[in-house]
């Protein structure tokens, strides 16, 4: 007896779905495709997908043939016989179109959040929750002290900004790169869970972060390309909220921090998936900057960041049951029962 592996995909994306429609009817507010990275997410992620087929073919072909031209037709149908089939693709369109569909529904529920539960509720409680675990002190300051307001502020928001380029480079990397499909299906039902737990949150806890909220904290640092986002949010949710622009979404919301959550799970992917030591090192050590990077510029609070892991152990946890992962008895590895989208579970 088997299961699809991408049940829990379709499933989340389509849950995600109903609830962005439902939320756009009962607002009469039309639901928007963000743009992004490399423009509108209907055409970042083909082009990013066919950027890394053809980087998969062209140094390949190049290498094999030596150069020869006569050669290049054999050994491109070759690769695209022996990696390109038919689950390959049905992996390929899915993730796609599942992550686009969760992506999409996730901004516009997040634009929707201070028009169905008001505006920020809860950021002077998470404030004090953070000063009590500072002993009375304020995270931003103890961090402004250790690593100063100068080029640190801005090697810390190189790192979280990397943040918005490589939701869609890994998700592209896994589904097309990844030795077993049920990687690629992983990784992308991970993903999907994780922003919809991530609009979840924001709903259960509404927050600005202490960056809007507290700014005084912060006028210090210097100018970044985080403090130029942080600006832009900024009018971009007054835009939406105090001026009724069209064809624009506000994307402030504080907890839970989905960068930390997105960075934490692709450290675990590749910890569980790539053998490479120094690749993992890379990763692990993105996504410690990028939890320090939160708290130094006010994108969150402690409790935010805590949120985030939680929600991706979970994700990450689910979407490796649901693909045919199975985890050792201390969860600190795993190997796939399947090399398919199909898996196999025990007959009723």
């Amino acid at each position: 007896m088997y299961r699809p592996a991408y049940a829990l995909l379709v499933g989340v994306a389509g849950t995600m779905g109903v609830l962005a429609v439902t939320a756009a009817i009962t607002l009469n507010r039309p639901l928007v495709d963000p743009e992004g990275f490399l423009g509108p997410s209907w055409l970042r992620l083909p082009l990013l997908v066919l950027g890394a087929f053809l980087l998969d073919l062209l140094p390949r072909t190049l290498w094999y043939s030596r150069l020869k031209p006569a050669l290049m037709p054999d050994i491109v149908r070759e690769r695209i016989r022996t990696h390109w089939d038919r689950e390959r693709i049905i992996l390929v369109v899915l993730g796609l179109v599942s992550f686009y569909i969760t992506y999409v529904c996730y901004r516009n529920l997040k634009s929707f959040l201070p028009f169905i539960m008001g505006e920020d509720k809860y950021d002077r409680e998470l404030h004090l929750i953070d000063r009590a675990l500072m002993f009375g002190h304020e995270p931003a300051t103890i961090l402004h002290t250790i690593f100063g307001t100068g080029i640190l502020s801005h090697f810390l928001s190189t790192i979280y900004l990397w943040f918005l380029p490589l939701v869609p480079l890994a998700l592209a990397a896994w589904l097309v790169w990844s030795r077993n499909i049920t990687f690629g299906y992983w990784f992308a039902t991970s993903q999907c869970l994780a922003w919809t737990l991530g609009t979840a949150s924001y709903y259960a806890l509404p927050t600005l972060g202490p960056g809007f909220q507290y700014s005084y904290l912060y006028a210090d640092l210097p100018d970044t390309g985080s403090s130029a986002l942080m600006e832009a949010l900024f009018y971009g949710r007054k835009g939406v909220i105090r001026d009724g622009a069209e064809g624009a979404v506000q994307s402030v919301a504080g907890f839970a921090s989905l960068h930390v959550a997105i960075t934490l799970l692709v450290a675990l992917m590749v910890q569980y998936t790539i053998r490479n030591r120094l690749i993992r090192i890379v990763f692990w050590c993105n996504f410690s900057i990028t939890v320090v990077a939160t708290l130094y510029f006010g994108w969150h609070y402690i409790a935010d960041d805590l949120a985030g892991v939680v929600i991706a152990l979970f994700s990450f946890w689910l979407g490796g049951l649901a693909s045919g992962q199975k985890f050792d008895r201390h969860g600190l590895a795993s190997h796939p029962t399947s090399t398919t989208r199909q898996v196999p579970v025990d007959a009723d």
